[in-house]
This record gives C-alpha cells, structure tokens and sequence, in this order.
C-alpha cells in the first residue's frame, strides 16, 4: 500500500479530537455506531481511565476532506471499527502492525471483522478466531410480554450496588469477557445515571436485570440483559426489557437498539415478540501469537 493511502488514517490519544474529527460521521448512522457512541460518551462523562491505567487510543480515515470510517480501543478491550472495505482494513491493519500496537481482537460488522482479522494475519503472523457473531436489533413497535411475570420493575440503586457488580461479573464470563473490568467500576457507573432496571418478585427478591447505556445522538442501547441461570425461564428477562424499552420510548428516543448472541436462539426468539427488529449482522474476534 502506498504512504498517501496509509496517511488517511488519523490516530490519536486525545478524546476531545477525535471526537472534533469523527463526531458527525458517528452522529450520521447512530444505529450502526452505536457502540462507538455510547463508548466515546463514557469516556467524556466519567474520564480516559474508565476501562484502565492503559490510554485509550482513536483513529479516523480521511477521505476527500471527510471522515469515512473511524475506530476506537479501550485496552485491555479489543479494537472496535465501523464499517470499511477491504481496503480499508489493510491500510488499518498495515499502520497498526508497522507502530506494533497492541491489538488482541476486533469487533465490528460481520464483514467489517473479517476483513481486518484476515489483513491482520497476514501482516502479523497471528492466528484470528471468531469469539461471538451478534445481531443488531432496532425497536419497532414495542409489544409488552403477557401475561407479565408477578412482581414489578423498578431502577436500580446504591443498595443494590454488590448484587450488580456480582451479575456483572457472572454474564461478563458467560459471554467471554470474564477479567476485563470488575463488576464493582461497572456497577457504580450504571448506578451513577439510573442505568439499570431490577424486575424484582412480589416479595421484593431481585431476580433479573436489563441496563440501558445513556441517551446519545438519538439513541440507546439496552444492555446488558441477565438472568440467574436457575431463574431462567420465567419471563423476567422479557418483563425487564420491555420495561427499559418502554421507558426509552417515553422519553422520545429515536432508536432503541440491542445486540444478541447469534447463538442464543432464545434470546433473539423473545427480542423479535417484544418488537425488536434485525439490523445487521456483527462479529468479534481474539488474536493470538507464537508463543501465547
């Protein structure tokens, strides 16, 4: 690849540039750039040492004067991109290889994450594995489960703050994320803005949880959505989501996202009867090298 295509890709350590470059490109598909949305405003509201000691890293491809993809990874998380061709991932893996970043994995869409993990591999020598494929989920018209679970929901606060960091943790290593941020950071940010909903049985015993990230350019994402094992079931996730649903509805959001694991066949079952609507298509997945 030549110097002036590489160059395209701008990099950064500033979040408030990054943001100045690429803000109205995430702003432009907020369904699409969801993540890249609700991750950059975490970063904005709580500071860069959210996800750790280690600095956040940015990056934006310019073409023509106009930004056209953008990345984003929060270490010890994987790079998270919006869309690019294959081009694109080259140019990105080939710059990214050549500084020696460090780069464990990458989410993106499913075409998006192929592409970079195949130039990564051949500009590294590492091996990628596909970890998860998700589906992205829009809210159409919201369909209440019935009859309702007995019991009622309501917001989450500081009294729940150890049963909270305790779910976390237990569906962080459910879905493959288990040692990347404790429960406790998770739960006193969640906390910090009503950002999670309990339905909870007539007896006021807690017994599942959905979240919702805040509000951004339209949107918000309802996540994370988690059961007990030996509660699943019963209705309680269906009751919660719809409720987190609701509540974003209310309040006039423009898009009420989710993402599923494409391999739960339950899950995305019961997000399609409360009214949510596919997307696209995601993917993650882990690098490794010689040696690890």
């Amino acid at each position: 690849m030549t110097s002036s295509v590489t160059y395209d890709w701008q990099l950064t350590r500033d979040l408030d540039a990054f943001l100045g470059r690429a803000g109205d490109f995430l702003r432009s598909r907020p369904a699409q750039h969801t993540v890249a949305l609700t991750v950059t405003d975490r970063l904005r509201r709580r500071g860069t040492g959210e996800f750790g000691e280690s600095a956040p890293f940015f990056g934006a491809l310019e073409r023509d004067g106009a930004v056209t993809a953008a990345f984003f990874r929060t270490p010890p998380y994987r790079l998270n991109l919006t869309p690019l061709d294959e081009r694109g991932a080259d140019t990105l893996a080939a710059l990214l290889a050549d500084a020696e970043i460090e780069v464990p994995g990458v989410s993106a869409d499913t075409e998006t994450a192929a592409a970079f993990a195949a130039a990564w591999q051949r500009r590294t020598g590492g091996t990628a594995a596909l970890l998860r494929s998700e589906r992205l989920y829009r809210l159409g018209d919201l369909a209440v489960p019935e009859p309702a679970p007995p019991g009622r929901a309501r917001v989450a606060g500081e009294t729940d703050r150890d049963l909270l960091a305790r779910w976390y943790t237990e569906f962080a290593e459910a879905i493959g994320e288990g040692g990347l941020r404790t429960g406790d950071a998770w739960a006193e940010d969640r906390i910090s803005y009503g950002g999670i909903t309990l339905w909870e049985t007539p007896d006021g015993t807690p017994v599942a949880m959905a979240g919702a990230t805040p509000p951004i350019a339209g949107q918000l994402r309802v996540a994370p959505v988690y059961t007990p094992a030996h509660l699943r079931g019963r209705g309680y996730a269906g009751a919660v989501t719809a409720e987190v649903s609701r509540a974003a509805v209310a309040v006039g959001l423009q898009e009420v996202l989710l993402f599923t694991d494409l391999a739960n066949p339950t899950s995305n079952g019961l997000y399609q009867r409360i009214g949510y609507r596919p997307v696209s298509d995601f993917a993650t997945y882990d690098f490794t090298y010689d040696g690890e």
